[in-house]
Order: C-alpha cells, then sequence, then structure tokens
C-alpha cells in the first residue's frame, strides 16, 4: 500500500486529498484566502494526516519532477511567473509562494509536478510560443479523468481517448488526450473563456492593457461580461433568465469552451468522451448546458472521483502521487500518461522578439533538474 497527498492550489479554493491503497483518509477544501494569510495551518493538516510516501504540492505552470527543498528563488519564479509587486490574482500568486516556502520548511516529503507544456508526449511545434497549456493542476485533473475512463469503460490506461473539460472557479482548460497521454490543451490564461477569467486575450488589448497585473488575467470572463464579477455560477444561470447581459455572458461562455472543444477534438483520431470536471460541471443547470453545447463533438460525461469533498484535481494529483511512490496499478497510469519524462520549464518556447530579455529576467535553475527518484 503506498500513502499520497495531492494538493489543488485553486484561485477560489485549495483542496487536499490523500489515498491509501483504495481508502481516502484526507478530503478537504479551504479558502484560498486562509491558505494566503495562514500557510502553515495546511502544513499541520498534512502532519495530522500521517506519514506519508509523497505529497504532490501545489506547483503552478510545473518543473520536471522536482524534490520541494531543491526550490530556490529561480525555480519559485518559474512555478509562479509573478514579477516582485504584481497583483494577487485572487490571491493564489502570494498564498502558493508563501505555502511553498512553508512545505519546504517542513520535513515532509513534498514534489513539484510539471504542467502540459514539460509533457514529452506534447509534441513540440505544439509548443512554439505557447506558456499555459495548462497547469500542473490541470495535468493531474487529466490523469482523475483517464483512471475515471479507464474504469467506467474497462479499457486500459493506453486506450483511453477524450477531451478534458475543466471549468473552474475562475480559469477554464482544455486538454486532448490519445491513447492515455496529454497531447496538447490550452490552458485558463490562453484557452477558453472562465466562469472570472477572459482566457486568450487578443493582443491588441495585450498592447492597450501595456503593463497589466496578473490581476487583469482572472478579470474579464462570464462573471464580468455578466456586470457581476463577484457572483456565483448559480447566481449567473438564475440571472439568464431575465438579465440580457447574463444571458450574453453565458451564450459567451458557453460558446467559446465549445470551439476550444472542438479545436482540441481534431488532433484526435476519434475522442470517446468530452469529459467536464471543475467548479462549474458541479452545478447542474451548467453542467446540463455544457453538455447540450458539447455532445456534438462526443458522448459528454462528469469526471467521477472517488472523494466526497475535494475537487478532480487534488484527487488526480493523490493518484499520481500513489503511482510515484510505487502503486503498482498506479506506476501504469504514471507510465500511460507518460509523466516521468517532463523536461524543461515554460520559457523554453518562445520565440518572440523579446524572448530573450523575458529569459534573462526569469532564469533558468542552477541547478539540474534531476527527478526526486533519482536522488542518491
Amino acid at each position: 500500500m503506498t500513502r499520497a497527498i495531492g494538493i489543488d492550489p485553486g484561485t477560489v479554493s485549495f483542496d487536499v486529498c490523500g489515498r491509501d491503497g483504495d481508502e481516502v483518509f484526507l478530503d478537504a477544501t479551504y479558502l484560498t484566502a486562509d491558505v494566503r494569510d495562514a500557510p502553515e495551518s495546511l502544513v499541520e493538516v498534512l502532519r495530522a494526516a500521517g506519514p506519508v510516501d509523497l505529497v504532490v504540492g501545489p506547483s503552478g505552470y510545473g518543473l520536471p519532477w522536482t524534490d520541494v527543498r531543491d526550490l530556490g528563488p529561480e525555480e519559485l519564479d518559474l512555478l509562479l511567473l509573478a514579477d516582485a509587486g504584481d497583483g494577487s490574482r485572487g490571491t493564489i500568486v502570494g498564498g502558493m509562494g508563501r505555502l511553498l516556502e512553508a512545505l519546504k520548511e517542513s520535513g515532509l516529503p513534498v514534489c513539484i509536478a510539471p504542467g502540459v507544456l514539460q509533457l514529452t508526449t506534447v509534441p513540440e511545434h505544439r509548443k512554439a510560443n505557447r506558456i499555459d497549456m495548462g497547469t500542473a493542476d490541470k495535468l493531474c485533473t487529466v490523469a482523475l479523468a483517464v483512471w475515471d475512463q479507464a474504469r467506467r469503460l474497462d479499457v486500459p490506461y493506453d486506450e483511453t481517448s477524450f477531451v478534458s473539460v475543466e471549468a473552474g472557479g475562475a480559469f477554464t482548460a482544455v486538454v486532448a488526450v490519445e491513447r492515455g497521454a496529454i497531447v496538447d490543451g490550452s490552458g485558463g490564461t490562453c484557452g477558453a473563456m472562465g466562469f472570472r477569467a477572459l482566457g486568450a486575450m487578443d493582443g491588441e488589448l495585450a498592447y492597450l492593457l501595456r503593463d497589466f497585473s496578473k490581476d487583469i488575467l482572472a478579470s474579464g470572463g462570464a462573471a464580468w461580461i455578466a456586470g457581476a464579477p463577484g457572483c456565483s455560477p448559480d447566481d449567473l444561470v438564475a440571472a439568464a433568465a431575465s438579465d440580457h447581459r447574463a444571458a450574453v455572458a453565458l451564450a459567451a461562455l458557453l460558446e467559446d469552451v465549445a470551439k476550444r472543444v472542438a479545436a482540441e477534438s481534431i488532433l484526435l483520431e476519434a475522442p470517446r468522451e468530452i469529459l467536464l470536471s471543475g467548479r462549474l460541471a458541479h452545478v447542474p443547470e451548467l453542467r446540463r448546458r455544457l453538455v447540450n453545447a458539447l455532445s456534438r463533438f462526443a458522448p459528454v460525461h462528469a469526471v467521477g472521483g472517488y472523494a466526497r469533498v475535494c475537487s478532480e484535481a487534488a484527487q488526480g494529483a493523490a493518484l499520481v502521487g500513489q503511482g510515484l511512490a510505487g502503486d503498482r496499478g498506479l506506476s501504469d497510469l504514471v507510465d500511460a500518461m507518460g509523466l516521468r519524462s517532463a523536461r524543461g520549464c515554460v520559457l523554453d518556447h518562445l520565440f518572440v522578439s523579446e524572448a530573450e530579455s523575458l529569459r534573462r529576467r526569469h532564469p533558468l535553475p542552477r541547478r539540474p533538474q534531476v527527478p526526486f527518484w533519482e536522488r542518491s
């Protein structure tokens, strides 16, 4: 039996899942603002859960599998991609930075996971001028979806095929999976519109905004279009029945997600399903409308997890942690997804005129990136 914990650092909440064999021993969610203010409280939750083989920690844009003890200033910078004094993007950037420092000092067996861009299963040409193809937590959501589809359809991990739509409390990520491996993805800041975030930004808008903060990236989505940035998903659905702006916002969100799913679907031979996850997928009316919008591409299902409270990303992170820690069945999941071979950093594939300036501002780590399982 292997015991592993997965952490999902969301814009709205930090979710934590612990798994021992097939049993769940930790299933909790905490407000991101609370974790930002008191990161040591989450460390204490992990300690209280008892000894574990591995914790898949909050990983932002991702690094090749890295022991948290090896995180220096350069690594932290590449995980968060936030300049000093930048906006808080809903408190997640500051909260993650402080939590990572606390985890580094904790002595817990914590590793940092890669994002989609660092996977060798994604062809290199699809990475050109991309950074956010799906953050590390989105990769973990996909891991749960691979596990779920394999069990539900009774197929091996390497025969799963789908487009994953994670519609979270702020961002939406759409990721394509072929034969169990991620082959492409559009993350929350360069893909489909999110509930709070605008998704891909018009280059001319970026030019006009000039030096904008990360907070801008978490604005402009459906809630902002509706004129109610602080509303809940349930509020938006209810308002859309009588309020024109809310109706426009909901239509924009659903159509933009459908366009991204269509784009990812053409990269797959024949996706078995479209798999839904995230906060919006748990709102019955929004899930119904997403199913209606996406069913033209393939049958649509909500990802089935194994925990009651925590997010799909936290559950997937725990599965991956068990696989990396030696669980025989879940090691097969890690291998089918090609996760062990992740390499590089999120600035490796930039070719714009200012690419070298960006790399100087966000330098590569000085120490070699050695997977934690290869440490002597």
